[in-house]
């Protein structure tokens, strides 16, 4: 039991090799251990600009903030959310869902007139 006493306290001096060990346990955990299991993964933000070619505008919009409207709305859902975000109108032409492999729908990409 001494040295699990010793093991939780921290009891050993720098330089030894059961402090070098605890060291090294600690940096396996931390440079090996998956980002899942502590559920925090970096969040991105709901609507966000994409580069495109041409002129027009094209807009990332992720699914959770417009699956709760009704389909004939979403158009006008997405432009009211881009004109709270872009603080000018946005003349909303085309709203594409964006599918994964097994079709449910990750987000949107609102294509937008200048």
């Amino acid at each position: 039991m001494n040295w699990f006493q010793r093991f939780v306290l921290w009891d050993y001096p720098r330089a030894s090799v059961q402090y070098d060990i605890m060291v090294g346990l600690i940096l396996v955990f931390v440079l090996l251990t998956p980002r899942e299991w502590f559920k925090d993964q970096p969040k991105p933000s709901s609507v966000a600009m994409l580069p495109t070619a041409r002129g027009n505008n094209a807009f990332w919009i992720d699914a959770e903030v417009l699956n709760s409207t009704p389909d004939g709305q979403r158009t006008n859902r997405a432009a009211e959310l881009l004109r709270a975000r872009l603080g000018h109108k946005a003349n909303v032409v085309r709203l594409e869902p964006i599918v994964d492999s097994e079709q449910e729908i990750k987000g949107y990409i609102a294509f937008t007139t200048p």
